[in-house]
């Protein structure tokens, strides 16, 4: 059978994985009565209740007699790892577009990627049917972003569909009759070729996912770059370096047919297959017949920019809410993260019992403390920390920027432009986008951006939306402002009460409610001034045998502001923690003991 292997890349919320549930079931991959959920490839808990693709996933359709092996891609640039290890695996590439908010940056930074390693991509405009929809527009906008990239004359020279993946049609004409997705199925097999690899060289193939499977033990995908593979054969996993890591048997091949795997005798080159029986193989190492001695070219992965402190959860409540909460589990879990996610590096922190753990952005590394805390861990999160490089030419430290893109109502455009300038921001176009909204473009340092979202929304009323890509090094900066408010700390250990916290509300916003369990050193508000402040929540009314001249008045609280997990770390300072636990997350300062927090500050004065 003929082979098609193909990547759908987009923005996040442009309806890859929407698309890929019409192609499965007008492909015939389902039964008749079969249910399946909507977005089926979104199978991680988590990437259901975000509404995004975190992992790549494969899976495989029929049409016309030829297997067309589906990528479907994270579409967010902090997963950009996963974006760049699949694209090695296909020959062709879908680029789908929102018909109404047109290219955003993470369109460009996974066509960007495509380009560079000669794929010919096919665009579609997605969402032709929303009421805001401007297809020609948008056609210009991906010309444009294509000639930017440095897209040769054959890549320019794009074919073009408009769908609506949500009804399930895709056209070559705008106004075409809108039946099915048959005119996609039938340009991918027409404008993707082949895969044009040698099936008589010995057996080889890159491990580009790694899952661990309760039956299987290690799974690993790929595509065969070289030969055949055949159950129960010898073979070896070769490092970049040449060196051998272990020798064994494939006591399984699993194809992809639909969203199932299912178990095959032999693969042949350009086949994507997962592969098991391997204790040690990892991404991306190459699995190869034993008489193969050279590995494959593995694609460098880009390095990480923003880096977190985990440590040890050692606050009063440490150890009640978890069942992983010792230094040596957090390290074996983090370094397992390692295996399967090459973005991310670990490293041993000079602080004790605390690990350095570096990756592409807020959104990976919150995906792995959620992840972690469903696993039934309790750490403690310090602030993120941009990663500096030197300029070996002119010896200047530089920072990473980034590129971001901002669409707003018309009347908050000033307020942002104001709050990204103050954060060192340098404007490089402001345009109406269409519905009384204007489109900012910046570049500025990620460090501006650390603790920004919550602000901008704020100052937007909910109505902006920010989209942010990895720009590259440039010089430092300089001094950025960070939080303007301080906190308000516990000075005491107990459970809040209405009469204490009644009191406090005018000092500031409250991020707890009656009732709750605090301690000494435990953030319980932000301060409405710029110090810190300590109060004492536990208070109780003193209650005497006096009659009182009336009834006591009724005590109303504001419901206290409750923090996500990337909220919470995006708002602390560095000489704050994140407490996570699997039933709470709460805000520390990194020293509990007052005399402790006061000692410290004068050694930062003195030093200063």
């Amino acid at each position: 059978m003929d082979i098609r292997n193909i990547a759908i890349i987009a923005h996040v919320d442009h309806g890859k994985t929407t698309l890929v549930d019409e192609l499965l079931k007008q492909s015939g991959s389902f039964h008749e009565h079969q249910h399946v959920a909507e977005r089926a490839m979104d199978s991680n808990d988590l990437e259901r209740e975000r509404g995004i693709t975190i992992l790549a996933k494969c899976t495989s359709v029929v049409w016309n007699n030829t297997r067309i092996n589906i990528i479907d891609t994270p579409g967010h640039a902090d997963f950009g790892g996963e974006v760049e290890r699949i694209l090695s695996m296909v020959d062709g590439a879908v680029v789908l577009v929102d018909s109404a908010e047109g290219a955003l940056p993470q369109t460009k930074f996974v066509v960007g990627k495509a380009l560079a390693r000669g794929l010919k991509p096919i665009v579609v405009v997605n969402k032709i049917d929303r009421g805001d929809a401007r297809p020609d527009e948008v056609h210009n906008e991906i010309f444009d972003l294509f000639a930017s990239l440095g897209a040769n004359d054959e890549q320019l020279d794009f074919p073009m569909l408009y769908a609506s993946g949500r009804q399930g049609w895709a056209d070559i004409e705008l106004d075409g009759p809108r039946k099915d997705l048959s005119p996609m199925f039938d340009l991918i097999l027409r404008h993707v070729p082949a895969p044009a690899l040698d099936k008589d060289k010995p057996f080889a193939m890159t491990a580009t996912i790694l899952e661990n499977d309760n039956f299987l033990g290690r799974v690993l995908t790929g595509r065969v770059e070289q030969g055949r593979a055949r159950v129960n054969m010898p073979v070896k996993v070769l490092r970049a370096d040449g060196s051998t890591v272990e020798t064994g048997r494939l006591t399984k091949l699993l194809s992809f047919r639909g969203l199932d795997r299912v178990a095959v005798e032999e693969v042949e080159a350009g086949d994507i297959v997962a592969v098991a029986g391997l204790s040690e193989a990892t991404i991306p190492d190459t699995i190869a017949a034993p008489e193969v001695v050279e590995p494959l070219k593995a694609i460098p992965v880009d390095p990480p920019t923003l880096s977190m402190t985990f440590r040890l959860n050692d606050g009063p409540l440490g150890g009640r809410e978890g069942k992983k909460v010792t230094s040596r589990q957090i390290r074996d879990r983090l370094f397992k993260e390692t295996e399967s996610n090459i973005a991310i590096r670990v490293s041993e922190s000079p602080e004790s019992e605390a690990f350095e753990v570096a990756g592409r952005g807020e959104l990976q590394l919150g995906v792995l403390i959620e992840t972690m805390r469903r696993e039934g861990f309790e750490l403690t999160i310090g602030r993120p920390r941009v990663l500096y490089q030197t300029n070996e030419e002119t010896g200047e430290r530089e920072e990473p920027y980034e590129e971001v893109m901002i669409d707003v109502d018309e009347p908050y455009s000033g307020v942002v432009v104001e709050k990204m300038s103050l954060r060192k921001g340098q404007m490089q176009d402001m345009r109406p986008s269409g519905g009384d909204k204007v489109r900012l473009t910046f570049i500025i340092p990620s460090r501006g951006l650390i603790g920004y979202h919550g602000e901008f929304l704020t100052d937007t009323r909910g109505t902006g939306i920010m989209n942010r890509l990895f720009h590259g090094y440039q010089p430092y900066a300089g001094s950025i402002e960070g939080r303007r408010n301080g906190s308000l700390i516990s000075a005491e250990d107990g459970n809040t009460t209405t009469y204490s916290l009644f009191s406090l509300q005018d000092r500031g916003t409250l991020f707890v409610d009656a009732g709750e369990k605090v301690y000494v050193g435990m953030i319980i508000g932000e301060h409405s001034r710029e110090n810190d402040l300590e109060v004492n929540g536990v208070r109780e009314k003193k209650l005497t045998n006096m009659r009182a001249s009336g009834k006591d008045d009724a005590l109303f609280l504001t419901p206290p502001r409750r923090m996500s997990l990337e909220q919470a770390i995006a708002y602390i300072e560095d000489d704050e923690l994140v407490e996570v636990t699997p039933s709470a997350i709460r805000l520390r300062k990194r020293y509990l003991d007052p005399n402790e927090r006061k000692k410290r500050e004068r050694k930062g004065d003195a030093a200063n």
